[in-house]
């Protein structure tokens, strides 16, 4: 118990040495991309470095897998240096019973990313878009918007609407020119709005010089009826406007669930988000396979020599089991493969492949 705590704490301070490095060295890049970036509106160098901090989580939680093979490498290479492996394997313990700790510990950090590092890398990516479209002074928008308008949806069991608007403010809740298209629950149009202006308040849309036309008469033009103020109900949210032009990996994975739901009543498609939450779930498996590929390569003693040979090998392996991950997810994405198949497919692989690797190099 006493050794396999003791290389616990080793892998956990490799990672961490690890992941400040990369964190170094992509705040400095962020900040100088920052810098070009908005060199027009005159930024400071403390708004540079905030944009940055804000950023530089999202893009080191992406690199996470390639962050703890490149630990679990320089771990067994140090480990060999020392001859720590020789000793370990001296006092009986086999190659893979030495391998139960750095595993463990990969799975115990990739549960604590997922619980705690994805909600704080949401958070982050929001307030950076905020702080971006700031900085950025009203020459972009945070939102998505099509050739020539902006469009939303939003339903429920009573039915759907499409709005289209030719434009909005900053967080989408605040429409101009705005076109409300009701659908009934069987998706035929029974209902159309034009508005001048609305305005999002909870629980409604806010309609100010609005036209209706009722579309199941024969003639919606002769009943069309004008109204200066009106309300239509809404369940649209200023965070649910912004993260449904977002990305999946914007909406902590606490509230994937009910976002995928709320996301389907509406009339949208989930897959990606789906596939977002499962690998998001495989996560400390996909870790735990990085680290036993490491150890397939470079858990051998130094006096073997070639150890550039093997950590090339070690690298390669890694990068091609992260691009597998990413070809899965967008096969998963576009329906090609199922949703949990994209998912647990690759890491499991990952780590049938190592273990194969390490029962074949391994005497026991």
């Amino acid at each position: 118990m006493t050794l396999s705590l003791y290389f616990i704490r080793r892998f956990v301070k490799v990672v961490a040495q690890v992941f400040f490095v990369f964190f170094g060295i992509l705040m400095l890049t962020d900040m100088v991309e920052q810098l070009r970036r908005f060199s027009g509106q005159g930024i400071s160098l403390a708004d540079a470095a905030t944009l940055a901090l804000l950023n530089v989580p999202a893009t080191l939680y992406l690199i996470l897998p390639l962050v703890f093979i490149l630990a679990a490498i320089a771990l067994f290479l140090a480990l060999a240096k020392s001859s720590e492996l020789v000793v370990v394997r001296a006092a009986g313990r086999s190659g893979l019973q030495f391998l139960l700790a750095p595993v463990t510990a990969a799975l115990l950090l990739g549960a604590f990313a997922v619980a705690v590092l994805n909600p704080l890398v949401a958070a982050t990516s929001k307030q950076y878009d905020i702080f971006y479209a700031h900085q950025a002074r009203g020459v972009e928008s945070v939102l998505s918007l099509s050739d020539d308008a902006l469009w939303l949806r939003q339903g429920g069991v009573d039915g759907q609407t499409v709005i289209q608007a030719a434009r909005a403010d900053l967080d989408g809740t605040r429409l101009f020119a705005a076109t409300f298209l009701i659908f009934d629950p069987e998706g035929t149009p029974v209902q159309r709005i034009e508005a001048e202006e609305a305005l999002l308040e909870p629980g409604s849309w806010v309609l100010r010089n609005a036209k209706y036309w009722d579309l199941t008469t024969a003639n919606p033009e002769v009943g069309a009826e004008m109204k200066s103020s009106a309300r239509l109900a809404s369940e649209l949210t200023r965070d649910r406007i912004r993260d449904s032009f977002g990305t999946p990996s914007a909406i902590p994975i606490w509230a994937l669930p009910s976002y995928i739901a709320k996301l389907e009543l509406a009339g949208f498609t989930a897959r990606a988000h789906r596939v977002w939450l499962q690998m998001e779930l495989a996560l400390p498996l996909l870790l735990a396979a990085m680290v036993l590929v490491a150890a397939g390569f470079t858990m051998r003693h130094a006096r073997f020599g070639q150890t550039g040979q093997r950590v090339v090998f070690a690298l390669t392996g890694g990068f091609a089991i992260f691009f597998l991950r990413n070809f899965a997810q967008v096969l998963g994405e576009n329906g090609q493969i199922p949703v949990y198949l994209a998912a647990w497919t690759p890491p499991v692989a990952a780590i049938l492949l190592a273990l194969g690797l390490l029962l074949h190099l391994e005497d026991g």
